[in-house]
């Protein structure tokens, strides 16, 4: 289903915030779409308010793509597309899972900037891991100090409690997916923002009170609040250095 420049909702949104494309599956009805529109204005809203930057920040400065009702995968509520740069959530059920599938992207559009000369489908946390040699500058070592945390004991010398439960589930599941440094610092990221008590459950919910948080899928107490204050202090310093860049712009 497609939309006129001159409709409410999708249009504005794609307008306000520069995103390279906004796509709406041909089963969304015109009342479920705007109302889906309504929702994501909300939420990102909210995250724009929690990342203190710009609105170039959410759409990765016009990289990134979403889409809204199309294709999905059996059992999956929301995922992100690393070969198109797109963030797509089903219909009916993506709700809560965009501040997860935004850092995924986020995660994604940082490897070759954080990297130079990574792989282009590489993510900046899995770079990190494999002990990739970042470019020097004040923001990146504050997003490696993100990895470090999340993904380490307060040492940095062993695996988180989250890693090592995350890689229990995996075990027991008989995958390799919760222990991925991708999804370890998404559900970090997830955590972070759900604590600044956003007004949108559509952004994110289940950090706290869910099945996977009852397993130790995300993390907690004091891990929880040093997480926190390494993501406030990276987006703090990346929110203002966007700012000044629009001022001197």
């Amino acid at each position: 289903m497609g939309f006129s420049e001159q409709q409410p909702g999708f249009a504005t949104i794609r307008r306000r915030f520069d995103f390279r494309s906004i796509e709406v599956g041909r089963w969304v009805s015109v009342p479920e779409r705007d109302r889906a529109a309504t929702q994501f204005q909300k939420a990102l809203d909210d995250l724009m308010s929690v990342l203190r930057g710009p609105e170039h920040l959410i759409s990765l400065r016009q990289t990134l793509g979403l889409q809204y009702g199309i294709g999905g995968r059996p059992g999956v509520a929301a995922h992100y597309i690393p070969a198109t740069r797109q963030l797509a959530l089903a219909k009916n059920a993506g709700a809560g899972s965009l501040a997860h599938e935004w850092f995924h992207a986020f995660d994604h559009y940082m490897g070759s900037r954080m990297f130079r000369g990574s792989q282009a489908t590489q993510f900046a946390s899995s770079a990190w891991l494999d002990h990739a040699k970042p470019d020097a500058h004040p923001l990146n070592a504050l997003l490696g100090n993100c990895f470090q945390v999340t993904i380490l004991n307060r040492e940095g010398t062993l695996p988180s409690a989250l890693f090592e439960q995350s890689s229990k589930a995996d075990r027991e599941l008989g995958v390799l997916y919760y222990a991925r440094p991708e999804e370890l610092c998404a559900r970090a990221f997830e955590a972070f923002v759900e604590d600044s008590n956003p007004a949108s459950p559509f952004l994110v919910r289940g950090s706290r009170h869910s099945d996977e948080a009852r397993a130790g899928l995300y993390p907690q107490g004091e891990h929880r609040e040093r997480i926190n204050i390494a993501f406030e202090q990276y987006f703090s310093a990346l929110g203002r250095a966007l700012y000044r860049e629009l001022d001197t712009a």
